[in-house]
């Protein structure tokens, strides 16, 4: 079964409690806390405190929205501080970046050493009974299928999982191959529905027979601990999030 969440970056403005007041409103079971805002690297009593928050309110925390860029060019801060962090959150996955450039811009040096780098994180997590979630992104490793199976089949490390967004501009068989694709190493989706160049955000209801398509590949996956968070609501509106809210819930209904 794939359970409902929500991305806390969608409300970078509003205060963890008003977050996690507005999912147990709309029925979310789950927030990804982000690592820029609501949840700072190595800030481990806050990332305790909202764990004990959304504990007493019936909300998991199985994810850390971590801003990690696994770059070989410019290191990061210390995987250890995100570690940390994602301990006292209780999260069993922390969402990282792969890389700073574009799949097509990385010459076999760069992506060698990506890699590695990617191996050595993933290790770390391993280590402290987590795993990393490459987030699948546009101007990193993972901006295309092709990009995101090859970095998933060259990093070939248990520790090394995926999640899973549609990617803006493309037609829907092409983002169900992506997802069919990565299915054997997928941990969550990112749900929302945007529109255009630059991009609009819109209803997820606009969305909803697509994204039946995509929860029902993603169900098939068989793993009982895939959560499907909102993120970016149109206006950034809490009513914005009730309707998305409503929406999701028959989407994932729909694949029970």
């Amino acid at each position: 079964m794939i359970r409902p969440g929500l991305c806390s970056i969608t409300f970078r403005k509003l205060p963890p409690r008003e977050i996690i007041a507005a999912c147990v409103e709309s029925g979310l079971q789950a927030i990804e806390w982000g690592g820029d805002i609501h949840c700072p690297h190595g800030d481990t009593a806050v990332a305790a405190s909202l764990y004990q928050t959304c504990n007493d309110a019936g909300i998991a925390t199985p994810s850390y929205g971590s801003y990690f860029r696994m770059d070989p060019v410019c290191a990061e801060p210390d995987f250890r501080r995100v570690l940390d962090s994602a301990h006292a959150l209780g999260a069993k996955t922390i969402r990282v970046w792969a890389g700073a450039r574009a799949s097509v811009d990385m010459d076999p040096s760069y992506r060698s050493r990506l890699v590695d780098e990617v191996r050595r994180v993933a290790s770390l997590a391993e280590s402290a009974g987590c795993a990393i979630g490459l987030e699948y992104h546009r101007h990193t490793a993972t901006d295309t299928n092709a990009g995101a199976l090859r970095m998933l089949e060259d990093a070939d490390h248990p520790a090394v999982r995926i999640y899973w967004q549609p990617r803006e501009v493309t037609p829907v068989d092409e983002r169900l191959e992506g997802l069919q694709n990565i299915l054997p190493h997928l941990c969550h989706l990112h749900v929302f529905q945007w529109i255009g160049t630059p991009i609009e955000r819109r209803p997820l209801l606009e969305a909803e027979a697509e994204w039946r398509l995509y929860a029902g590949v993603a169900a098939t996956a068989g793993a009982s601990d895939i959560f499907a968070h909102l993120e970016f609501v149109r206006d950034d509106s809490l009513e914005s999030l009730r309707e998305d809210a409503q929406a999701l819930h028959r989407i994932l209904d729909s694949v029970k």
